[in-house]
């Protein structure tokens, strides 16, 4: 269902008997109707989320047991065909999508996932969009995104004092494993690190002030992520932690639609995306003039992508895509590439493109 009250957001947690599990885990037609909805049938907890001024009524009933929730108040609207609940699916990119296998059947030696959707049209391009891929540091995305929903329920604070504990200081991407243990940083420099150059340590450090790995795949959980999950502190290069290109999309849509964070928290995280300092992967296959705000992750085995690109023509859409190969193999990245100029050619057409048509193509 879609609600269609759209203010602050309030969320409404039940511990459930344990005979209730098998019903609400089987009934996920109609729990699924819910937007950000997570059950956990190894503690029976239900989360779900509505807007504020929704005041859920709760009955149990017997013969059979079942329990019903009501929403009063609430407007319902058919929510099956709406990404993350939010953005209507038109079709698939069906002319596009044999360029991309045909691109696929050439790098056949990578396995690969990804998914862009158009928001003003729609229309959406899902090959193994669902597929699950080590997140490297792509999960870097959800966790900005989580410390600014704490920014605006007051948790947290952009001038606030973090330190970088020994425990917290680790290697890989970024330079703050180099400075002197102890040192402090304002929360806002440390997220700005943890994006614009993909600190590990300042990454570490944000989910250690956010409450830890558990509460954060709480969160992701609750905004409906099915396969984002911490697992280990960065940088976690055996690629433990996970994630898929649906997921990415999914936050990023969740975001762009103000589902997420307030308006200035989304402007002030866009901002800090639109300056990540490595542009070899999405950004390289987009025209002149498009704005990505992105994250990208790689770990030598793996390298990712996700991001929300403005074109020139005022054109919005979301790409997130995700890449095993060889050992550092740049085939990987120019896979990527490739795939991205293939989108963005497509979507810059200023009508549909006939099927057959080449319009799109991609250099190489």
């Amino acid at each position: 269902m879609l609600l269609t009250h759209k203010e602050n957001i309030l969320k409404f947690s039940w511990l459930l008997p344990s005979f209730l599990s098998l019903f609400l885990f089987g009934s996920s037609v109609k729990a699924a109707a819910i937007a950000n909805w997570h059950f956990d049938s190894n503690r029976n907890h239900l989360d779900f989320t509505t807007d504020e001024n929704v005041q859920p009524k709760v009955q149990l009933l017997t013969n059979p047991t079942r329990l019903v929730i009501d929403l009063p108040g609430v407007t319902v609207s058919d929510n099956s065909t709406l990404f993350a609940g939010v953005v209507p699916m038109h079709s698939p990119m069906k002319v596009l999508e044999p360029q991309i296998k045909a691109l696929m059947n050439r790098y056949s030696f990578l396995k690969t996932g990804m998914f862009f959707l158009d928001l003003d049209t729609g229309d959406y391009l899902d090959i193994g969009g669902d597929r699950v891929f080590p997140a490297a540091s792509t999960i870097k995305l959800p966790i900005l995104i989580t410390f600014f929903q704490d920014l605006d329920a007051g948790k947290v604070s952009l001038n606030e004092m973090l330190t970088m504990r020994r425990d917290l200081v680790t290697n890989g991407s970024g330079i703050m494993q180099y400075e002197r243990v102890g040192k402090k940083y304002t929360a806002l420099e440390t997220i700005t690190k943890m994006i614009t150059i993909s600190d590990n340590t300042a990454t570490n450090m944000i989910i250690d002030r956010l409450g830890g790995a558990a509460r954060l795949n709480q969160r992701f959980r609750a905004w409906g992520l099915k396969d984002t999950v911490i697992r280990h502190l960065l940088a976690d290069l055996r690629g433990t932690n996970t994630t898929s290109s649906e997921d990415m999309a999914r936050v990023l849509a969740l975001v762009v639609n103000n589902k997420l964070v307030s308006l200035q928290s989304r402007e002030q995280a866009l901002d800090i995306l639109r300056h990540t300092t490595i542009h070899t992967l999405l950004p390289a296959g987009l025209g002149k003039g498009a704005v990505i705000a992105n994250k990208t992750g790689d770990i030598g085995f793996l390298i990712g992508d996700a991001g929300f690109v403005t074109m020139p023509n005022g054109k919005r859409y979301l790409a997130a895509i995700f890449v095993t190969r060889p050992y550092k193999d740049s085939r990987g990245r120019d896979f990527i590439r490739q795939v991205s100029q293939l989108v963005y050619n497509y979507l810059n057409q200023p009508n549909p493109v006939a099927s057959g048509d080449l319009l799109y193509g991609v250099t190489r």
